[in-house]
This record gives C-alpha cells, structure tokens and sequence, in this order.
C-alpha cells in the first residue's frame, strides 16, 4: 500500500483518517510525521491535512474543500459562497466558513478562515463530485450577504454580486426567511431585491409578503453611509449613494 495515493483520494483528512490503514494510533503518527518531512503532505491546523501535489507542488485541497472540513457542521457561505458561484469580481483572502460549532480563525496557504455562527440549518448542500464542498446555496447565499452586510460585505459587493445572478426560487427565500424570523431582514431583502424582481423571476407576492412582515420599526438600510433618504414602503432610510454604486439597478428604479 503506498500511503500518500491512497490519502490523494481524500482532499483533507485527519489522525484518524490515516489510523483506518493502520488500526494503531502510534504508528498513523509516524506516518504523518514521515510524510510531511517528506513533503508529501502538510497541515492545514490541528489534525488537519492534505497532501502536496505532485505535479504543481501545491496542497491538493482548495479554499473551499478545507472550509467545508473544519467542524463536522461546517459549510461555505457568503461572500466566499458568492465567489463558488462565480459572480464576484474579484478574489478575497478571507473564507467565511458557517459551523455549529466555534473554531478560531486560522490561516493556510494564503488565506483566512473566518468563524460565522451558523443560525439556520436550511439550504446547505452537498456539492457532488466536489470532494466534500458544503455551501449555502443561491437563496440562502443571498440572505445571508443581505443580513451580514455590515459584518461581512458592504452594500456595494452585495449589490454587485446579486446582480450576477440570473433567477432566484422564491419559495427558498421565503422559507429561508420565515426561518430566521427577522423583521430587518425582511425590510431590507424587499427593498434590495425589487430593482432585481423581472430579472430574478420574483412576483410581487413575493414583495408584498416582504411589506407585511417588516413590522413599524424604522432603520438604517446600513451602517456604512449616516445620510440618506427615507423609503416610506420598507421604512428604511436609504444612503443616497446607493443610486451611484458601480452596480446601477437602483439608478432609475427607486421604490
């Protein structure tokens, strides 16, 4: 048995992955101790590993492969699920990683892997043939960039990155919403959403059970901007500059 092409079939892999091929505890230590003198493999943190191409001289595992194993609740979302779907226009360094269970931020190759409570266990997906990727899917992705916004991405990126897709399923992003039962939330995917809504297939039921969930409460759509105009619809104040961000679905389309 050659350890390190078995190990190749397993993107990441821990202690106790390699003890399978060995049945005892001291012997799968030598074992990663000898690979990764070898150079065959590394660790990506505390009993975690993967191996080291042969061809590129690089780990096997990508950012969202190592993201995916750091708890056993782990998944990809935000801004770094936006990224999986391809309609970010340009690379990040940090990996927003959604886990039940806490870890401490940690780096690998580059990049920052970044702890988010996860709070709700709806639209997480298995990606086949991906080994191992757990992410968020489209629907959720997007109501967590909208609720994180001033957390994670700032208005600007979750407007831009919105805009590259093309359909959403309302039904996801109605029970995504009923599950996190957050009345800001509500305001905000409404008001972000309605420049969005021929493009992204969403009726005006959709918007109008948006209306009637939002409560009496008057907010700031963001942090990021103090001034602003006040959106009687979805009892938001609404920064000015919104209207000229690089993205310009709101430019003619003001609620």
């Amino acid at each position: 048995m050659n350890l390190y092409y078995e190990l190749l079939n397993k993107p990441v892999f821990t202690l106790e992955d390699i003890n399978q091929y060995y049945n005892n505890i001291e012997a799968a230590r030598t074992a990663v101790r000898r690979l990764i003198a070898q150079e065959l493999i590394v660790r990506i943190r505390k009993n975690m590993y993967t191996c080291i191409s042969g061809e590129t001289g690089c780990p096997v595992a990508n950012k969202y492969q190592i993201g995916s194993a750091v708890s056993q609740t782990a998944y990809i979302s935000h801004h770094t699920a936006m990224e999986y779907y391809g309609v970010c226009d340009q690379v990040y360094y940090d990996v927003y990683v959604s886990s039940e269970t806490p870890f401490k931020e940690f780096e690998f190759d580059g990049y920052t892997y970044c702890y988010v409570a996860s709070k709700c266990k709806l639209g997480i997906e298995n990606v086949h043939y991906s080994g191992g990727v757990r992410i968020t899917d489209k629907e959720r992705t997007t109501l967590d960039s909208i609720k994180d916004m001033d957390k994670i991405s700032g208005i600007e990126e979750v407007l831009a990155n919105i805009d590259g897709f093309t359909s959403l399923n309302e039904e996801k992003l109605t029970g995504y919403l009923q599950e996190y039962h957050n009345q800001f939330l509500y305001q905000k995917t409404g008001f972000i959403l309605y420049p969005y809504r021929d493009k992204l297939g969403l009726s005006h039921s959709f918007f109008e059970m948006c209306q009637s969930k939002t409560g009496k409460s008057k907010r700031y759509l963001t942090k990021e901007f103090t001034n602003g105009t006040y959106i009687k619809e979805w009892k938001l104040v609404v920064p000015d500059e919104i209207y000229k961000l690089k993205n310009g679905a709101f430019q003619d389309d003001r609620i």
